[in-house]
């Protein structure tokens, strides 16, 4: 997939961390010690999709479908470290990450499976090494990218086909694609910063009217993608 900033107009690609910061001579480009913005907005929404999914599993006591993404337990780094360590290490683009938000929810939306702390970190280091290689002109093999998320290289071999197959191989993202999901994960990032602000105005942890969906939510909060 080819993209450049023209075709994006409506997005601050440098913003989102996309393309990197221009640098004096000399000096180490920001883009290479700071966390791209893109990778704070991911790690929000899935933090705020397990977390919802997560409290309306206890309160129903209902039990989530088990698939070879799932832990016995949660691991003890949350999303956004175990994300800056992929992305650290990976040697992935950052506009791999988006490709990350879109096949995890075709993952989702197909398998109908819940985003839970047992399953987010193996489905983020399956989606990133199935990103890298569909996006990235050059990147790490399965064994280094095992090494990376902690797992093994037949794990992660294994866990590789069974997301392939799950979203039936669909990797082609368009631009426009591309440009929606970006502005999708900005949006959620501004509602709930907006919804903490307002809390701590209030005094109170919530202070408006709020619909609740009674089912799980089997894809991220409010994604509106047309590539489902």
């Amino acid at each position: 997939m080819e993209m450049s900033a023209h075709d994006c107009t409506s997005l601050d690609l440098e913003y989102l961390g996309l393309i990197p910061k221009p640098c004096c001579r000399g000096q180490e480009s920001p883009a290479a010690t700071e966390t791209p913005r893109i990778l704070v907005y991911l790690s929000s929404s899935l933090e705020k999709t397990a977390r919802k999914n997560e409290k309306s599993f206890r309160i129903s006591k209902a039990k989530d479908a088990i698939t070879i993404f799932h832990s016995t337990r949660a691991p003890s780094v949350s999303i956004r470290q175990y994300l800056e360590r992929v992305y650290k290490y990976s040697g992935c683009s950052a506009s791999c990450f988006v490709l990350v938000y879109l096949y995890i929810n075709r993952f989702l939306h197909r398998t109908r499976v819940s985003l839970t702390y047992l399953n987010v970190h193996r489905l983020l280091i399956t989606s990133t090494l199935v990103a890298s290689k569909f996006l990235d002109d050059v990147g790490y093999n399965n064994a280094y990218f095992a090494k990376v998320g902690g797992i093994s290289t037949e794990e992660i071999n294994r866990l590789e086909k069974n997301f392939l197959f799950n979203i039936d191989f669909r990797l082609h993202v368009t631009v426009e694609v591309f440009e929606e999901c970006c502005l999708q994960l900005e949006m959620e990032a501004d509602e709930e910063r907006h919804q903490v602000e307002h809390s701590k105005i209030c005094g109170i942890r919530e202070c408006w009217p709020r619909r609740e969906d009674p089912k799980h939510s089997t894809a991220m909060t409010g994604f509106s993608c047309k590539a489902m």
